[in-house]
């Protein structure tokens, strides 16, 4: 129940000095609570300002910008059902929910909204939810497949693999609650044989938790 800033509530008996009246030590200041059943409740009012829970409850305002307005959301080059129509992937493995920056064939940058709800927490690790680092390859991997899939590259194929990683190192931990960050760039492409050479960084709040070189194949089976 919501009472106005600074309100004061004592509970008063008719007659405090009762013999064997008893007060809770933790509420001896405020509550007396003698053995009759009788209490009035008095209500003071010392200011109407907005109820505060906290004496440090923080600002939600810095510099007059409210905190709704400080973190704009992420733009949407290709939001989801674009993306469903360029990679074969579905649930539970298309793990880019939005590509925010596009440069046709030269690179992009794909996020994944990492939730609680993601099926692979339960068992990675109940007691510590992380998402596994394969899984995080596999998402940059992902953002990859955008940029060689496109016919700006030659990327009219169905199908893309794997055909090697290497120099990928795990710099933090990534767990429910942040937005990874993925950005892919296109190295090197050898059309003829369909081979495409990627470098990946991933980000997690500006702070670098992933980065590798991807070697993916493209293909009609």
């Amino acid at each position: 129940m919501a009472i106005a800033s600074n309100s004061i509530v004592s509970f008063a008996h008719r007659s405090l000095s009762q013999p064997g009246t008893h007060s809770h030590p933790l509420l001896s200041s405020f509550v007396s609570l003698p053995p009759s059943p009788s209490l009035s409740l008095k209500l003071t009012h010392h200011s109407i300002s907005p109820l505060h829970c906290s004496s440090n409850v923080p600002d939600t305002t810095e510099n007059g910008n409210p905190i709704e307005t400080r973190y704009p959301a992420f733009p949407t080059v290709m939001d989801i059902d674009m993306i469903r129509e360029i990679l074969p992937h579905r649930f539970p493995f298309l793990l880019v929910d939005r590509v925010v920056e596009y440069n046709p064939g030269v690179s992009a940058v794909g996020i994944k909204n990492v939730s609680i709800n993601d099926n692979f927490f339960p068992g990675h690790f109940p007691e510590r939810p992380i998402m596994p680092g394969v899984l995080m390859v596999e998402a940059m991997a992902q953002v990859g497949g955008v940029i060689i899939m496109q016919p700006e590259v030659g990327g009219s194929q169905e199908k893309f693999y794997f055909a090697g990683i290497d120099k990928v190192r795990f710099r933090k931990p990534v767990i429910p609650g942040d937005t990874l960050v993925m950005k892919m760039t296109l190295i090197k492409l050898q059309k003829r044989f369909g081979i495409a050479k990627l470098e990946g960084k991933a980000y997690v709040g500006g702070d670098l938790v992933c980065e590798g070189e991807f070697l993916m194949a493209t293909g009609s089976n």
